[in-house]
């Protein structure tokens, strides 16, 4: 697996590729009614059964690369250390140690080094900006009641 420094942003040229591959998968998907599927690799004209969930997993991938945003890909069982986690909420590691001692993310401590879950810190980062959303709407319906801002 590939480490959370070593993402870099598609080149265009992978970004047109996966624009067409996304373009072509999409279409083919929408017509697919099993769980597993097989397709053929066309250099070794290998073929290989996959789930269909894969295959849409790809086709998602195939978008994000085509509008030229990294991807990384974690299992979501996986647990990381406190510095892959700062690096995902885009903190420092002290701050995402704070923020486990106030128990606002779940983790576990093995010897001295404390795990934290993928998907708990993923969570932990869906809810502030959640948060930060309201507040902004709530800070921008005060300035439109106010007249500061014209709708």
């Amino acid at each position: 697996m590939e480490n959370l420094t070593d993402i870099r942003k598609p080149t265009k040229t992978e970004q047109k590729a996966a624009l067409e591959s996304y373009d072509a998968l999409e279409a083919t998907l929408k017509n697919l009614t099993s769980t597993t599927t097989e397709i053929e690799i066309e250099e070794t004209q290998e073929k290989i059964r996959i789930p269909l969930s894969a295959l849409k997993l790809l086709a998602k991938i195939l978008k994000a690369t085509g509008e030229g945003k990294p991807i990384s890909i974690v299992p979501i069982a996986t647990e990381m250390t406190t510095q892959a986690g700062a690096e995902m909420l885009g903190c420092s590691r002290p701050h995402l140690v704070k923020l486990l001692e106030e128990g606002k993310i779940p983790f576990t401590k093995i010897g001295k080094h404390r795990r934290v879950k993928f998907e708990d810190v993923a969570g932990f980062k869906r809810k502030m900006k959640a948060e930060q959303e309201a507040l902004i709407i709530d800070i921008m319906k005060s300035d439109e009641q106010s007249g500061l801002y014209d709708s």
